[in-house]
């Protein structure tokens, strides 16, 4: 398997660093690699990172990585942690609150290495605060509970989790860009930065929308379903053989909703004026609009109802099944998909690098690597000798997957 990283993508001259499992963190260490970043793996020296046992998604997501298998709280896990920061820009760790610090390993013995190192610390509740919260075990379900974003979503019977890990996935995008925030100062100044980085925060930040309603007025809206919580015409709908999305919103395309599902003579009364910009849940004739709206779209074809609304400015698409989505023209155009091999030769399909930068692609340039695979050609390209290689065996703070 190819060692060296070729070059390409706007992150070509950034090297990044982690030490996490799961999702969150070394999602987004990944993207960074699919922008062109050196990123090194850090897995630990039993079973590694829980990803692996995962049938396909590991292959998206550990691809473009080297993974070196060591303890990094021993004394020679420090000793080689070290010495790979002092080259990294960007470390990322993973863990339960300050469990990195407690074991020894501060922001100021790595800035010792590295005083420019950003330094990316995630964890489910912060670094400080309520001791039984900080130090609680955290997935992407329970963080998004704590935050309330469960609340606001599912039945008013049941709160539902945003699947499939939307919370650790909403996570990495903001991992991915406070390292580079932090980073652009880093490199202007010389010096480093710490980010405590607590993933219910995150989601507070998704879910502040109504939760602005709430601190300023009081107001709790009811959690949706499959509809808005305070507009008609806009949610997941019904149709002859499937379902579709709709988002009816601006004067035109009410006019034209309510005239197509026979309601046309509303349109212009008192009750509703011609500048009727929204259709609220609240107006006078809502049960009657939703009603007629879902007796219409029952009767209809999905792909119909979609040409027909797109056409008249209204935001309306089909809800896509897997098939559906591998099967669009519009997808297979725009080459969201590629293929690889991974370590053991075997076919795998995944996306490709999104967003699509103009002049500095992004890329793809080996698949995921087996346990402790880099672990020897990282430390050599760090400085260690053949020696020093050996007495780390010896000590049992690595694991040589060669």
């Amino acid at each position: 398997m190819e060692t060296t990283k070729p070059s390409f993508g706007p992150l070509d001259d950034v090297r990044v660093l982690y030490s996490a499992v799961e999702i969150a963190a070394p999602t987004a260490a990944e993207i960074m690699s699919e922008w062109g970043a050196d990123v090194t793996w850090i897995e630990n020296m039993w079973t590694g990172d829980s990803m692996r046992d995962t049938t396909w998604t590991k292959e998206m997501e550990r691809r473009n990585q080297r993974s070196i298998s060591m303890n990094p709280f021993t004394d020679e896990g420090k000793e080689i942690l070290c010495r790979l920061v002092k080259e990294a820009d960007i470390f990322i760790e993973s863990s339960k609150g300050p469990a990195f610090a407690r074991k020894g390993i501060t922001d100021e013995m790595l800035w010792e290495a590295n005083p420019s190192l950003v330094i990316v610390h995630v964890s489910g509740f912060g670094q400080w605060g309520d001791p039984a919260v900080v130090n609680a075990a955290a997935y992407d379900l329970t963080v998004a509970a704590y935050a309330g974003i469960i609340a606001q979503n599912g039945t008013p019977e049941q709160p539902m989790n945003i699947a499939p890990y939307s919370g650790d996935y909403f996570n990495s995008l903001m991992i991915v860009s406070s390292a580079l925030a932090a980073l652009h100062k880093a490199k202007a100044t010389g010096k480093g930065e710490s980010i405590d980085l607590a993933m219910y925060e995150t989601l507070l930040r998704v879910g502040t929308y109504y939760m602005m309603d709430y601190l300023n007025a009081g107001i709790t809206y009811p959690r949706p379903g499959a509809r808005h919580q305070n507009l008609c015409a806009i949610g997941e709908y019904a149709c002859k053989d499937g379902y579709i999305g709709l988002c009816v919103y601006g004067v035109a395309q009410n006019k034209y909703l309510l005239e197509t599902i026979g309601l046309g003579d509303l349109w212009g009364t008192p009750e509703y004026p011609e500048d009727t910009s929204a259709l609220w849940l609240d107006g006078p004739k809502a049960d009657l609009i939703q009603r007629k709206l879902e007796e219409y779209l029952a009767g209809q074809l999905k792909a119909d109802v979609q040409k027909d609304f797109v056409e008249h400015r209204i935001a309306a698409q089909a809800v896509n099944e897997f098939e559906d989505i591998v099967a669009e023209d519009h997808v297979a155009r725009r080459e969201c998909f590629i293929e690889w091999e991974n370590a053991e030769g075997a076919p795998v399909k995944g996306l490709n690098t999104f967003p699509k930068f103009a002049n500095n692609p992004g890329g793809f340039w080996r698949p995921m690597p087996p346990l402790g695979y880099d672990t020897r050609d990282v430390l050599t390209r760090a400085g260690f000798t053949p020696e020093d290689l050996a007495r780390f065996e010896e000590s049992g703070a690595v694991r040589f997957g060669d």
